[in-house]
């Protein structure tokens, strides 16, 4: 598939979704880069944003297999996995697979989990497969994590720890509607007469997988290459910064870029499309020294400071 039949692809799918998600055109954006460079994504935003609704109407955008899990403290691992179960007809144990087996699956309040459960998406999030009792289950592709959680309620939850906060190929917010978008929202709403949201289907799932395939044709120059290492080095030298971006973080960055140039119709990367990916790629990657808190820095602050510091690229070979 050729880059231009992927810029129109996702412009199909942006424009049904933003039938239903009003003003979020950005957002929706991001999430469809962060799917095109095949990573998982973090939704991180307060309670009706229509989190859970951009992640349904997405899947059925990209016909893609759809399961939500409610997380809650006395989730197991178990509950997500599957276990073995005895047959009695069989007289056997059968494996009975958990609703992880899907193609996108939505963690939806994914913090208020204990780490034991959390850590049962781990395997699944980097090896595209799931291990229980020593028998190890393949997962379909594409496989794809949507997660959500509050920033704001801590009562009850358990933050993600930094192993699976890398995991995740981007974190994105979703944020308040302008006064118009909500009055549209209503409008809406009304016009429908129900609660009850469905897009129709854009893109086959064979085609998904092709336009994933398609981003590694799209050329990255050593300009390009030397800039995305420099910024993810300049958040481990940074001195307000007490964990910095891991190599998985420069990966993602230069995926998540050649997502940006592919959404551009573009076959090469430039500075911008770095640039406008570095905020979801790393913020969420970085861990701030303690005294920061009390000046309220965001990592997110930390990283636009980074790209303001670090030269850009003057030329790049198309």
């Amino acid at each position: 598939m050729k880059i231009a039949d992927v810029e129109k692809k996702c412009r199909e799918v942006l424009d049904t979704l933003s039938q239903v998600i009003v003003g979020k055109d950005d957002v929706l954006r991001q999430l469809l880069a962060g799917l095109l460079a095949n990573g998982h994504i973090l939704i991180e935003d307060f309670p009706g944003l229509a989190k859970t609704l951009i992640a349904r109407l997405t899947s059925e955008a990209l016909d893609l297999e759809f399961r939500r899990i409610q997380f809650t403290p006395d989730l197991l691992p178990g509950d997500i996995t599957g276990s073995f179960l005895y047959d009695q007809g069989k007289g056997a144990f059968e494996f009975r697979p958990g609703p992880i087996f899907t193609q996108l699956l939505l963690a939806d309040e994914i913090n208020r989990a204990t780490p034991k459960t959390q850590s049962a998406l781990l395997e699944a999030m980097q090896e595209r497969q799931v291990t229980v009792e020593g028998v190890t289950h393949a997962l379909s592709e594409p496989f794809l994590v949507i997660a959500t959680q509050n920033p704001v309620d801590l009562e009850g939850t358990y933050p993600l720890p930094e192993a699976q906060l890398d995991r995740f190929i981007m974190r994105i917010a979703v944020g308040y509607p302008g006064r118009e978008e909500e009055r549209e929202i209503l409008t809406r709403w009304q016009l429908r007469r129900g609660e009850e949201f469905h897009v129709s289907r854009v893109v086959r799932r064979e085609e998904l997988l092709a336009m994933q395939t398609a981003l590694e044709s799209v050329q990255v120059d050593r300009s390009i290459e030397e800039y995305i290492v420099d910024l993810v080095r300049e958040t481990r030298d940074d001195a307000r910064i007490a964990l910095g971006g891991s190599p998985r973080g420069t990966l993602a960055l230069f995926r998540l870029a050649r997502a940006e140039a592919a959404l551009n119709r573009r076959d090469f990367v430039i500075p911008d499309d770095v640039k406008a990916m570095a905020v979801p790629a790393l913020a969420h990657r970085l861990v701030l020294r303690p005294e920061l808190w009390v000046s309220r820095v965001a990592a997110a602050d930390v990283v636009r400071e980074i790209l303001k510091k670090v030269p850009t690229p003057r030329t790049v070979a198309a």
